[in-house]
């Protein structure tokens, strides 16, 4: 009798883990559907966003941004989304109750960066859908691949979720932000507000939209990120006590010190004559790379193109003419101190013979794990304090810590999973280069695994014709309806994970 009982449970079992498995591959073909049908409102969707800028370095766009990001939310089905204020921009915090058993976190952006509309071929707010050649046809604006092309993405997957009148897999908590591209410096105060720390404590994780294939198909899974400081150096003749405290004619340049030159000799001290390597006193030091962390660059190095890498980024030459891996390693490996912007004085045609009495360097400071932000920052006051230079003026506009997530998390597996299910085997890297507030997250009190996901391509990032494929004539590389489609895929994979 125990064993008949037995086998008929086995029976069961079977029975109803195939029937869910059909269930899933058959919502998802109706959902894929839905998506093609849906194609030209998710590119509308887009656009209309496009033109509604958030720039928080300019004060511009808010609390309009912020309401829009809440609208969006609501639209694709969130069941509440609030404006959150904070001491800066405001931030949007949504919820998305499925009844589902598990519930998965996003992370989104809804600020750009600044531009220039006189160094674009079009107009950067317009959002235009260009020919692109060999890429296909692609929307380009400000906002386009940073952020809003994968979110929008993301967001048109769960309008054909609902839209093929299907369940939602998971249930969903989203945290805004409008801050992102000055270093987020208020994220704090929206995360640990009570109801959204409450809601994140659900969550088996957190991730960010994004467009993950390079030009050749090839996708990187990124265990984490570099942190970042934002800061302002400033020299002036008022705060000096030297030089003058207002511009004058350069001819008195013979007897009257220059706050210009008094900043140009500071920043000299910060890193070494080539200015690669870091020399700030008591700077804090990185993590060395382990055996696991340089299997994976090594096996990256061995995937991916350097010359379409160069090609990319408009080099030539690596720092010291590294071969690819071991420029790839410090690339993972290394801290960095980088002059974003150096202004002083007058800057237009011609010259105009003044003695300026302010000079201002744009910092960032990249750090890799065991390194925080706080110890960066003061390293650097008291650097600059104890080689003359105290007079400066250091001012932080943004930043924060590394982050890292296992390769084991659930949320990394579901990822991986996603991506070989489309012939994809991607590579795993420790952490990108670049910087986004994951920290809010993956530390205190959420230790949540965290990351970014989504198939789809696009360049120029902070950048001139940014750019986002929206129909791909490279069979290499997922148009918008592609990305859409992983994401779908990707809460269903979570869902069962």
């Amino acid at each position: 009798m125990k064993a008949r009982l037995l086998s008929l449970l086995t029976t069961v079992a079977v029975i109803t883990g195939t029937h869910g498995s059909y269930s899933a591959e058959s919502d998802l073909r109706t959902i894929k559907a839905e998506v093609t049908k849906r194609h030209d409102e998710a590119v509308k969707r887009l656009q209309e966003w496009i033109a509604q800028v958030s720039i928080a370095a300019e004060d511009r766009g808010y609390p309009e941004g912020a309401e829009y990001m809440a609208k969006l939310a609501r639209d694709a089905g969130f069941q509440q989304a609030t404006v959150i204020n904070t001491d800066g921009k405001p931030g949007v915090f949504a919820t998305l109750d499925a009844g589902a058993p598990k519930t998965v976190g996003l992370y989104f952006m809804y600020d750009v960066k600044q531009f220039d509309p006189a160094e674009w071929t079009s107009p950067p707010t317009e959002a235009r859908i260009v020919d692109k050649p060999p890429l296909g046809k692609v929307l380009v604006g400000r906002g386009a691949v940073n952020q809003k092309g994968p979110e929008a993405a993301f967001l048109a997957a769960l309008h054909a979720i609902r839209g093929a009148g299907k369940k939602f897999p998971v249930n969903l908590v989203m945290v805004a932000e409008g801050e992102e591209e000055i270093g987020s410096p208020h994220i704090p105060q929206l995360v640990r507000r009570p109801e959204v720390l409450a809601a994140l404590k659900k969550c088996v994780g957190v991730f960010m939209p994004s467009a993950s294939q390079d030009l050749d198909g090839v996708v990187t899974v990124s265990l984490g990120a570099k942190g970042v400081v934002e800061l302002e150096l400033v020299s002036s003749g008022e705060k000096w006590g030297r030089g003058p405290a207002k511009d004058i004619h350069s001819s008195l340049k013979a007897m009257v010190d220059s706050p210009a030159w008094h900043l140009v000799k500071a920043l000299n001290t910060l890193v070494s004559d080539d200015g690669n390597e870091i020399t700030i006193d008591n700077y804090p030091k990185p993590r060395p790379l382990s055996a696991e962390e340089k299997a994976m660059i090594e096996k990256v190095s061995k995937v991916r193109s350097e010359a379409q890498a160069k090609k990319l980024f408009s080099v030539q030459h690596w720092i010291n003419d590294l071969p690819w891996e071991q420029a790839n390693e410090r690339l993972e490996s290394q801290p960095t101190v980088n002059i974003e912007g150096l202004v002083g004085g007058y800057t237009g045609p011609g010259g105009k013979t003044i003695l300026p009495h302010r000079a201002v360097a744009k910092i960032d400071m990249r750090l890799v794990p065991d390194m925080k932000a706080a110890d960066a920052l003061a390293a650097l006051k008291a650097h600059l304090a104890k080689h003359g230079f105290g007079d400066i003026e250091v001012n932080m506009t943004g930043g924060y810590d590394p982050n890292s997530t296992p390769a084991n998390a659930a949320l990394i597996r579901a990822q991986v999973a996603v991506y070989k299910g489309d012939g994809i085997d991607p590579i795993i890297l420790p952490r990108s280069a670049g910087s986004w507030p994951g920290y809010v997250f993956t530390g205190d009190p959420l230790h949540l695994a965290a990351g970014h996901f989504g198939l789809g391509h696009g360049n120029g990032a902070h950048a001139p014709d940014e750019y986002y494929v929206i129909e791909s004539k490279n069979p290499k590389v997922q148009g918008m309806d592609g990305a859409v489609r992983s994401f779908v895929k990707y809460l269903y994979e979570v869902a069962k994970a």
